[in-house]
């Protein structure tokens, strides 16, 4: 656990050196859980956006884009459920009088029986070699058996025991698991109580005549409540979705591991409205189709895992997490869920408004089921960031620092340096970087030696060095660097921006979905 924080704590410091991720309003000691994007990580950002966008709405003729306000009238959110239910089951230690999610607090202590799972994988893969065959291993290592039970019988619990709202059963089980705090070491534990997450605010000029709003906890109810505007101006037929990117807001009081979890974060989700009865079909499909979305970006399927739900939400009749390997063990990235009628038939029921669909092949009117991908920019961010951060040992015994951010989200995707600062190579660097900024966004960069500019560029994650040198001014030609193999290639200017566009063409990863 202390190699993984370690890591954990580089990625961090990385972030902020390299102008992806500061402390917000840090010259005022910052906000607890409330992070800015720096000049690199507004870029990336951008980037996972515009990758997600065009692979949900761009290259699916029926689902069409949204972009909902953050004040809702406030009876949304009573219909939705959330005024009643959106709750966290917290608990204080008497001691430390530090506040923990009661339901974190055992999945942490899941988690390090899952850290022992994998520590004896490694050790039977390196016992073993080649002929290691670790789907066996698992399901017939005794010690693993056993490690697995205990994991399953504990998430299953804790599943029941939040479904039934059985606080005290929750406390007990942190009790009996001799849960202590992570701070001090305490196990004197407070009762379990319900905390509701969204942060109120209000709407008007005088405090009298002022309407209480809510900030939303979650970009879905925007969707749900202009199902019949999109439907009809777009004359979209089931089966067809509504995607929306956006802001929401929950007042976290355990806000922790950086942007993994905070106040302020982005969503990325799209509402699939299908035919009652065919939902089951649809969560498969979008289940299979959301996770060869994250492997076409080549961050090796074995940082992915599905978790199916022990606890359903009073909505939904399935539901499972696209699970990613952080530096903290692997944690929720995104959830697909079957949440059938329910928001559809509250807002109905609340409004007063039909919230329905005719079916002209049916010849009738229904309330379509739902089924939603629902995905955190951050997370996503998060998982990227953490798993292209490498420190390499060179043939020379030298290491480099270096940032492997798939090419197609890299925030630069090639910096341009002249050799020397004089000769006409700065102006020839210049030009080039004023053709290529049509079309990607290209940097120049003329400070320090070329060896200690290609290890700024590796750290930054900048996946092509181009170098202008004499030679360049007399046959047009320059040095193409790669990031990630180092490899050097002689290549002419006309063909550079042919030779970034190969790797970079957010078409050629995408096609690796239906490959």
């Amino acid at each position: 656990m202390a190699v993984q924080e370690d890591v954990f704590k580089k990625v961090i410091s990385h972030a902020k050196e390299y102008g992806y991720v500061f402390q917000s309003s840090e010259i005022y000691d910052g906000l607890s859980a409330v992070y800015d994007y720096a000049q690199n990580g507004a870029e990336l950002k951008k980037n996972i956006r515009e990758y997600w966008w065009k692979a949900m709405v761009q290259l699916n003729d029926n689902i069409v884009g949204l972009d909902a306000a953050i004040f809702m009238h406030p009876t949304t959110w009573k219909a939705s459920g959330h005024v009643d239910a959106f709750n966290d089951p917290l608990i204080d230690n008497k001691d430390s009088k530090k506040r923990y999610r009661a339901d974190v607090l055992v999945e942490d202590y899941v988690g390090k029986i899952e850290s022992k799972i994998e520590k004896e994988v490694k050790k039977a893969a390196k016992r073993f070699g080649d002929a290691f065959d670790k789907k066996q291993f698992l399901a017939t290592n005794q010690r693993v058996v056993d490690y697995q039970e205990q994991a399953d019988t504990i998430l299953k619990r804790l599943g029941k025991s939040l479904e039934r709202e059985d606080l005290a059963d929750v406390k007990k089980l942190i009790e009996e698991l001799e849960i202590a705090c992570p701070m001090s070491g305490s196990k004197n534990w407070t009762d379990v109580k319900q905390f509701n997450l969204m942060f109120g605010t209000k709407l008007g000029a005088s405090a009298d005549t002022a309407m209480d709003l809510y900030l939303r906890p979650e970009t879905a109810q925007g969707i749900f409540v202009n199902f019949l505007n999109v439907q009809k101006t777009s004359r979209m037929k089931i089966p067809f979705g509504i995607a929306q990117t956006g802001k929401a807001f929950r007042n976290e009081i355990v806000a922790r591991q950086f942007i993994f979890r905070m106040r302020e974060f982005e969503q990325m989700e799209m509402q699939f409205f299908v035919k009652p009865g065919s939902q089951k079909e649809w969560y498969e499909k979008w289940k299979e189709n959301r996770m060869k979305w994250h492997l076409s970006l080549g961050m090796g399927e074995d940082n992915y895992r599905f978790h199916d739900h022990e606890k359903l939400a009073h909505y939904a009749d399935a539901a499972a997490d696209i699970e990613f390997r952080f530096p903290f063990g692997f944690k929720e990235l995104e959830g697909i869920h079957s949440r059938t009628d329910f928001d559809l038939s509250k807002h109905q029921e609340f409004s007063g408004k039909k919230l329905q669909y005719f079916d002209t092949e049916e010849n009738k009117n229904y309330v379509p089921y739902v089924v939603e991908t629902s995905i955190g920019l951050d997370r996503m961010f998060l998982a990227i960031f953490s798993n292209s951060l490498k420190e390499e040992e060179l043939e020379n015994g030298s290491t480099r620092t270096v940032l492997k951010i798939p090419a197609v989200l890299a925030p630069t995707k090639a910096a341009v340096f002249p050799l020397v600062k004089k000769d006409g190579l700065p102006e020839l660097a210049q030009e080039i970087v004023d053709d290529l900024k049509w079309e990607f966004n290209v940097i120049y960069d003329q400070k320090d030696a070329v060896g200690r500019r290609y290890r700024r560029q590796d750290a930054n994650g900048t996946p092509f060095c181009i170098t202008v040198d004499h030679q360049s001014l007399e046959d047009k030609t320059v040095t193409i660097r790669h990031r990630d193999t180092m490899e050097q290639q002689r290549v002419a200017i006309a063909d550079v921006k042919g030779i970034i566009h190969q790797e970079v063409d957010m078409k050629a990863w995408l096609q690796k979905m239906q490959d």
